[in-house]
Order: structure tokens, then sequence, then C-alpha cells
């Protein structure tokens, strides 16, 4: 007889795009969050302050333009548009066989691109928990990746003083709610 699978969590690995040495943060989080509490995790677990628009995007081919997102961006969408508010972690993985990968961005001045991938299903409990990561998430309203990557060789004014891009610490990852979310 099967047993009963207690996978009520999903380990996500959360990457950004064109920085490199990769910064990366590995975690789990409630199959029954929805997309807006897993950008608040996001948010949490890179470090950003949650103060810009994001989106996530996905498709079945490399065209992707299918876009979970907050009500608003509907008519800017080409693709399926689904509210982040109602569609949960669960009801969009369904039974796909994982890993799968989708793009979450954010600021879009700035343009942080990060690559989401849902790993494996695993046990957990009510709240998101932080397994891994590495190098500290870059400063905000900064100019993105490619400002990012200028500053880090000395080619670029903003690079703040007491930034560390090697720094992440993981305990000071704090998934509480910061503020109450304007819809």
């Amino acid at each position: 007889m099967a047993k009963p699978s207690d996978d009520t969590h999903v380990q996500i690995k959360v990457f950004l795009y064109g920085i490199q040495p990769q910064i990366w943060r590995r975690l789990t989080v409630p199959m029954d969050f929805t997309f807006i509490a897993l950008s608040d995790a996001i948010q949490a677990s890179m470090g950003w302050e949650n103060k810009h628009p994001h989106e996530f995007r996905h498709g079945k081919t490399k065209r992707l333009v299918d876009v979970i997102g907050p009500v608003g961006l509907q008519d800017q969408t080409i693709g399926e548009f689904q509210d982040e508010a109602i569609l949960t972690v669960s009801e969009f993985l369904g039974r796909r066989k994982l890993p799968v990968r989708i793009l979450y961005r954010y600021d879009f001045a700035d343009e942080w691109i990060h690559e989401i991938v849902f790993e494996k299903r695993v046990p957990g409990g009510a709240t998101p928990v932080m397994i891994d990561g590495q190098r500290a998430c870059p400063p905000e309203d900064e100019g993105g990746s490619f400002a990012y990557m200028r500053a880090l060789h000395g080619d670029a004014e903003w690079y703040r003083r007491g930034y560390d891009p090697e720094a992440f610490d993981i305990a000071k990852v704090d998934f509480a709610p910061k503020k109450k979310r304007k819809r």
C-alpha cells in the first residue's frame, strides 16, 4: 500500500541572470502559496526591498508570453494572464514533472531577471524555509545587472560603501511580511 505523501512544500532555486559569479538562493515554500506570496518570499530571500513592480513569465516555448502578475498587467500580455493573488503554486505546477523553470522579472526599469527552478516537492510547514544561497543581492535602483557588473569592476560610480558583494547571511533572511501591499 502506498504511503500518503507529505509533500506540502516545493524546493526552489532562484538566481539572477547576467551576473557572474552567480547570485542564488535555495528555499522551500508551501504549495498553497499564491504567486504574490511566492514573490514576497523571493524578495525576502534575495534581500530586495519589494518596492518595484514584478511579474512571472512562463510558456511552452522559448517565447515566455504567459504572465502571472498583479491585476493591471493583463492588457500588456500577449499570452495568457493569471492573477498572482489567486493562482497558487500547487495549481500552477499541477501534475507537472519537476523541474519546472519560469522567469521572475523585478523592477521593470532596471530589469532584474531571475530564473526560478521548481526543483522538487518536499515536506514542510506553513512558512518558507531558507536552505542556502551565495553572494549578496545587488543594491536596488542602481541600473540592473549590466550597471552592477560595471560597478563591481570599478567602471561605475555608484558602488556603495559598506556593500560586500560576497556577503550572504542565511540567518538574516526574514520571511515575515514587511508591509501591507496595495492591490
